[in-house]
């Protein structure tokens, strides 16, 4: 059955997706966008509605309205109280506060990551991209996710940390655990405490080396605000470390990925980026767009609202879906099309508003900056016939493997 003519279901619901829908999401956002754009999806674990909203207008309205929170108290309802550790970790994370706690906390941050601050960091970014696709140079086929897309973030981030890189791998597999059931999609609760666990005792060592061996790094920074001034408290120190780490990285390596493999299905697009690489920005921006590293986000109603007619109750869930309002054709012509001259480009695959994503900068560089080094260095890059598979997951979604033919020592033919 073709990506047109699927059925979509009768409920939107976040479990059970196909391989087939996993892949191309989108003939489904179409469908619930055009037919119901507020849709009353099945109720979450605790019996409250969920909402889903499919359309920009409705998306971008929410994301501005104060009346609907992150609820930094509904995570911890569905974790088990045993995993104290990993409740205490998540509950304290930055994408699960609303202010005044999200305000306080941000601003600590908001300054390291702002695009001023990037500019200085792509020289780095540039030397650990360069040194990644070296070292694919040499293999007729690759995995772009695990040689290139999940080391790079994993590796910039872990620089910013001051952590050893060495210890990326483990760091990794660590965060993976954490952001898996962050957002519901694991019921291992229990590998997620143990991560929990392992990352707080990690970090907690880590700033007792700063204090012990002062270094200018994120882990620092977070340390002196908190020896100064008192602004975080013990648990929000660790946890705001942990964060950093885990939300640092899988967002950037499913961009990369993904915008890899749009372009490489696109080649009158990728042409376009080779004969003009001063464009790569512009089109970042637009694959952003096109098809979104982090597909949905949620709020909860602060109070009682109606929205597009649907009465929403206070503490009832609306998931944000932004891969569709980043699709809707009242956003811009040819949604369903990678251009390069949407300007402005006023996409919210970041978010907007307080939760914009704080390292949207960064993002944004690491992936401008790997693509043209692929492009560059490897010319001859294609897709094999292998079937690109995607990780069961629509909310951050992107491929778990993407094999790819570097053409290293034959033709480009």
């Amino acid at each position: 059955m073709s990506a047109m003519t699927r059925q979509a279901p009768r409920r939107f619901d976040l479990r059970g997706w196909s391989a087939e829908d996993l892949a191309n999401p989108y003939p489904i956002y179409r469908h619930y966008r055009e037919t119901d754009p507020v849709h009353l999806g099945p109720a979450n674990a605790s019996g409250t509605n969920t909402w889903f909203a499919f359309r920009y207008d409705d998306v971008t309205s929410v994301l501005s309205n104060r009346c609907f929170g992150r609820g930094d108290t509904q995570f911890s309802s569905v974790v088990p109280t045993e995993c104290a550790a990993l409740r205490r970790i998540v509950s304290n994370w930055l994408v699960f506060l609303d202010p005044p706690r999200h305000t306080r906390l941000r601003s600590l941050l908001t300054r390291e990551f702002s695009p001023q601050v990037v500019t200085t960091l792509r020289p780095r970014v540039a030397a650990i991209a360069r040194e990644l696709v070296t070292a694919m140079a040499s293999s007729p086929t690759v995995d772009l996710v695990a040689d290139f897309a999940a080391p790079l973030p994993i590796l910039v981030i872990c620089e910013l940390l001051g952590v050893p890189r060495q210890d990326r791998i483990w760091l990794r597999k660590q965060a993976m655990s954490l952001q898996q059931a962050s957002s519901g999609r694991s019921g291992n609760y229990a590998e997620a405490e143990t991560a929990a666990c392992e990352l707080s005792d990690y970090f907690r060592r880590e700033v007792q080396r700063r204090r012990r061996e002062p270094r200018e790094d994120l882990i620092a920074l977070l340390v002196r605000a908190k020896d100064r001034g008192g602004s975080l408290t013990d648990d929000e120190l660790i946890a705001t470390c942990v964060h950093l780490l885990t939300a640092g990285h899988e967002t950037t390596t499913n961009l990369i990925s993904k915008s890899v493999l749009a372009l490489l299905r696109t080649p009158e697009v990728l042409g376009e980026l080779r004969a003009n690489p001063e464009l790569m920005p512009v089109a970042v921006d637009e694959l952003i767009r096109y098809d979104p590293p982090v597909q949905m986000v949620t709020r909860w109603a602060q109070r009682d609202q109606v929205l597009r007619g649907r009465s929403i109750h206070r503490g009832e869930k609306l998931v944000l879906v932004l891969g569709s309002a980043n699709r809707d054709p009242l956003l811009c012509p040819d949604p369903d099309v990678v251009r390069l001259d949407r300007r402005p480009n006023r996409h919210c695959g970041f978010g907007i508003g307080i939760h914009h994503c704080l390292g949207s900068a960064l993002a944004r560089a690491e992936t401008e900056i790997g693509l043209n080094e692929l492009f560059r260095q490897l010319p001859g890059l294609h897709l094999t016939d292998e079937p690109v598979q995607f990780a069961p997951d629509v909310v951050f979604h992107g491929p778990e493997r993407l094999t790819l033919t570097t053409c290293a020592g034959g033709s480009d033919a």
